[in-house]
């Protein structure tokens, strides 16, 4: 089974180095306040983008659209998506209430299934392989940041990263506060954000200011694909869309895992004297 691009967010991430200069240009400034540069008129949106018509016209050819009201359309129907909120999205009611617990277990379960699976032919081996790169550079600090429900897979990946190498930060704290975790930031830092759909503002607004500042960004987010895949070097969208009034953060955290089994096997020796003196400490405090 291989899962084609969903949205047109996924779309444009997969064809960007192919676009022209220009194509490109009009493509970021979409992903940058997706989608409503797109709901525009062709001149307005060109305006934005400071490029031509045509320009315009050949990007949504690029992507697969034979007409401006085609792109616009999916576009339209991806924002109603994108808004949902457990009040709106649309449940199958048989699926839930009809049998016993066990049968609706199932189906929840076949639909998690079905989301990662479909997850796992979204992930670009070169984006997976560059975050290794970037997580494995003992050189370069990272910083995790989640929103008001992904600071849960923030705080998975900061636990298990935390013992595999040093100098990894979770921001935890009240949005005020967070700004100290911008102070030095520079070309050397990663950041890793988890901001899934309802996207929240101040977690965008955190990782645009830490991308401005130089760091390289390693996004995980759905494929509605949150604001921050304008500017971030690494993007996972993931397919989060389950039969259930909640999205489901299975895919996301079997991708975190991923990764730590990952960095594990490639610096083992390594991490296995850390984590040795990790254990020695820890008896020691038990004592």
């Amino acid at each position: 089974m291989t899962a084609s691009p969903h949205t047109v967010a996924e779309m444009i991430r997969r064809q960007l180095e192919g676009l022209t200069p220009t194509e490109r240009k009009a493509a970021l400034v979409l992903l940058g306040n997706y989608p409503v540069p797109g709901l525009q008129t062709v001149a307005q949106f060109a305006k934005q983008a400071e490029v031509s018509n045509p320009t315009i016209l050949r990007l949504i050819s690029k992507l697969g659209f034979s007409a401006y009201a085609d792109f616009q359309q999916r576009l339209r129907d991806e924002l109603e998506d994108r808004l949902r909120s457990p009040l709106t999205k649309d449940v199958r009611p048989s699926e839930v209430t009809d049998g016993e617990d066990a049968t609706a277990y199932s189906a929840y379960w076949a639909s998690v299934t079905e989301a990662m699976s479909a997850s796992r032919h979204l992930i670009r081996p070169s984006e997976f392989d560059g975050t290794i790169a970037l997580l494995s550079d003992g050189r370069r600090p990272v910083t995790i940041l989640g929103g008001r429900l992904t600071s849960s897979l923030a705080m998975q990946m900061y636990l298990h990263l935390r013992e595999l190498r040093s100098d990894v930060h979770l921001i935890q704290s009240q949005t005020g506060s967070w700004a100290e975790h911008l102070l030095d930031v520079n070309s050397s830092h990663t950041f890793v954000i988890f901001d899934i759909r309802r996207y929240q503002d101040d977690v965008v607004r955190m990782g645009q200011e830490a991308s401005a500042r130089g760091a390289k960004l390693i996004l995980f987010t759905d494929e509605w694909l949150s604001p921050l895949s304008a500017v971030a070097k690494h993007v996972f969208a993931l397919r989060i869309a389950v039969n259930s009034n909640w999205d489901s953060f299975a895919p996301l955290s079997a991708l975190i895992e991923a990764m730590i089994a990952r960095l594990s096997a490639l610096r083992w020796p390594e991490i296995k004297m850390r984590i040795e003196e990790l254990e020695a400490a820890r008896r020691k405090l038990d004592l």
